[in-house]
């Protein structure tokens, strides 16, 4: 009888155990379920998620404008070489090349005065780089000398007295380019141009002299420069007051030598990657970074 009675007390035992766990294992399953309905609220209903919390800060700023300045173009042919070449053509050439260089580099942007064969005038050069917030301004030329033994680079930064005879007489040809305008265009003269220079703040003047001396350097163990190549006159070009200009001479048309040179993509493919290297060095430069943040 003991016997019996263990035996029923034990079904009992299991038969509760079973309840217990049937409706534990309900529980289980209702809240599980509850669970996965909330996250199909959730994803049936974005609104619900929590979001990702705003990320403010400064954007990053724009990179440097350089300003090409192609010289001459249109009606004015700029100096004309000994076998024919005319210097405007070699000028857009040359900085549509420099302009490939730099936009490659990912490091600026690019601007031109002209892109093709148009012409502009000098004043209107000067304003094209302002309206663009120009942070440098190269004028790129390849002129003509009476001595057609001078061969040779050479840049030049505004002053209002030339540092030469033969950086005055450059000035002079460069400043009366607007001749080819007509009666309503007209180059400023000489001393308006001395006065144009002494308004020249001297932060962009320093710019410009760094300029001068980072193309100088750029040149020298490639391109064949004058003796003192880093030079200055009034050219009207380079009159702006707070964007550093320079005006490069790549070589000289009335040289056989240079003009043959310059008629040769490589060759000029190689000017303009030294003048890559003078605006690299420029920008790194704290003289490069004022315009920029100032």
């Amino acid at each position: 009888m003991v016997a019996d009675h263990s035996e029923g007390a034990a079904g009992g035992r299991r038969g509760r155990r079973s309840v217990l766990l049937a409706t534990l294992g309900a529980g289980l399953a209702a809240r599980a379920g509850a669970a996965g309905a909330a996250a199909h609220r959730t994803v049936a209903h974005p609104r619900h998620a929590a979001r990702a919390p705003a990320i403010v800060g400064r954007a990053a700023a724009p990179l440097p404008l350089v300003m090409l300045d192609p010289g001459h173009g249109g009606k004015d042919p700029g100096a004309i070489g000994v076998s024919g070449t005319y210097e405007k053509h070699i000028a857009e050439a040359a900085a549509a090349e420099l302009q490939r260089q730099l936009l490659a580099s990912g490091a600026y942007r690019v601007a031109m005065t002209r892109a093709d064969d148009r012409f502009i005038p000098l004043e209107g050069r000067v304003e094209i780089a302002h309206a663009h917030n120009a942070a440098l301004f190269i004028s790129m030329h390849a002129d003509a000398l009476t001595d057609r033994s001078v061969r040779g680079a050479s840049v030049y930064t505004l002053s209002g007295q030339a540092s030469d005879a033969q950086s005055a007489a450059l000035a002079r040809t460069e400043n009366s380019a607007d001749r080819f305008g007509g009666p309503r265009v007209h180059a400023n003269s000489p001393e308006v141009a001395a006065i144009l220079a002494s308004l020249v703040t001297e932060e962009t003047r320093r710019g410009a002299a760094h300029m001068a001396s980072s193309v100088v350097e750029a040149f020298r163990p490639r391109i064949g420069l004058l003796t003192h190549p880093a030079r200055h006159a009034a050219f009207v070009v380079l009159k702006s007051a707070d964007i550093p200009s320079v005006l490069v001479e790549m070589g000289f048309m009335s040289n056989r030598m240079d003009e043959a040179a310059l008629r040769q993509a490589g060759h000029r493919m190689m000017v303009a990657g030294a003048m890559k290297q003078a605006v690299d060095r420029y920008f790194a430069s704290a003289g490069g970074v004022t315009r920029l943040t100032g």
